[in-house]
């Protein structure tokens, strides 16, 4: 049985992860660390709490001692590093907080595998692998053509961005210097359940249903290419089992979109099937965000041509799910946004899952 440490596993696509990972085998063991900050949120994982292969530790993945107790007491396969603090408008505001987390965090995990893994100089155990869940943001910003690939020059534009680019940068260090068994996995936006909702999906739905303003920065014309949250997992896994050691993966869908038609989409499809009253008179074109980088499209030929992955969800299927899921946990959403589930959860879990 391989065993997992999944950090972030209570955030959006670690949750995602987690789930699919035990639904899809019975031999894995998933230790999920999280600290629980305002994103993380256990209420996503009730379907498997009581997994006999699942064990949750709260805890922050900076904590040397904490994470460092994890691999003493368990013998730890594999490490997938998703705990991040993600969102660009916070990392503008409170710059130092991303790269506490992103950067000196990773730092940690790296330091704790490089130890616990270690059999000698620049060698380490059969089978081990840590792999960085990062993001396309790292590479800038594209103009009307072309695609970023595993080889364009990272130019992130934000703090957050910065912060994703230099701990992918510690990972790469890691791997050149020390020979440490690792991946980097860059994906373009996801979308799907338990998306916290002050991201731009969740955001118009919870919006729109309390028939509030749906702000749209700038002209609405800044472009995403969008997958579906379980493609992403499925990408994560493969690479995780068969890609090269040392590589990058490009995870994407070819799925562009620009805002405002996102926007609009989930307008229409709520006021055709939800409430007519829900219309495009509730969006609200605001003045843009700082450093808004332009255009962002992934080129996944790589992890196609070597793994053999290929996304399952067309984004009209995938968008109409994620709405309809949003529209059947409205509880869920009004919970994640007051708060109230942090008092209920901390009372909870005070340390290990029992």
């Amino acid at each position: 049985m391989k065993t997992y440490l999944v950090t972030g596993g209570a955030g959006f696509i670690g949750s995602n992860f987690v789930q699919y990972m035990l639904n899809k085998y019975n031999d894995v063991k998933i230790i999920n660390v999280d600290a629980l900050t305002y994103a993380g949120n256990l209420e996503n994982l009730k379907s498997i709490e009581g997994h006999k292969n699942y064990l949750f530790i709260q805890a922050d993945i900076c904590d040397a001692a904490a994470i460092g107790g994890i691999f003493e007491d368990n013998e730890i396969d594999y490490v997938v590093n998703f705990a991040a603090e993600s969102h660009v408008d916070r990392s503008i505001e409170h710059p130092e907080v991303f790269v506490q987390t992103n950067v000196l965090g990773t730092l940690n995990l790296l330091n704790m595998a490089k130890k616990y893994w270690s059999i000698g100089d620049d060698e380490f155990k059969e089978g081990k692998k840590y792999l960085q869940v990062s993001t396309d943001e790292v590479y800038g910003s594209l103009g009307e053509t072309g695609y970023f690939t595993e080889v364009t020059p990272l130019d992130p534009r934000s703090p957050y961005s910065a912060s994703k680019a230099s701990a992918d940068m510690l990972v790469k260090a890691y791997s050149d210097t020390y020979k440490l068994p690792v991946n980097i996995t860059r994906c373009s936006n996801n979308y799907g359940p338990f998306h916290f909702p002050e991201k731009l999906i969740p955001l118009i739905i919870n919006n729109c249903l309390k028939h509030e303003k749906v702000p749209v920065y700038g002209d609405g014309l800044n472009v995403r290419d969008w997958l579906y949250v379980e493609d992403h997992c499925k990408a994560i896994d493969m690479v995780l089992r068969n890609g090269r050691l040392g590589e990058v993966y490009n995870v994407g869908g070819h799925n562009e979109r620009t805002n405002i038609d996102i926007v609009k989409t989930v307008i229409s499809y709520l006021n055709k099937n939800h409430d007519q009253s829900i219309n495009e008179e509730l969006i609200a074109y605001v003045k843009d965000r700082k450093g808004h980088d332009r255009r962002y499209a992934i080129d996944p030929t790589k992890i196609t041509n070597e793994l053999g992955w290929v996304p399952d969800t067309k984004f009209e299927d995938g968008i109409v799910k994620t709405i309809e899921w949003y529209l059947s946990n409205q509880g869920w959403m009004e919970r994640v946004t007051s708060g109230d589930y942090k008092d209920y959860y901390s009372k909870m879990y005070s340390g290990k899952l029992k």
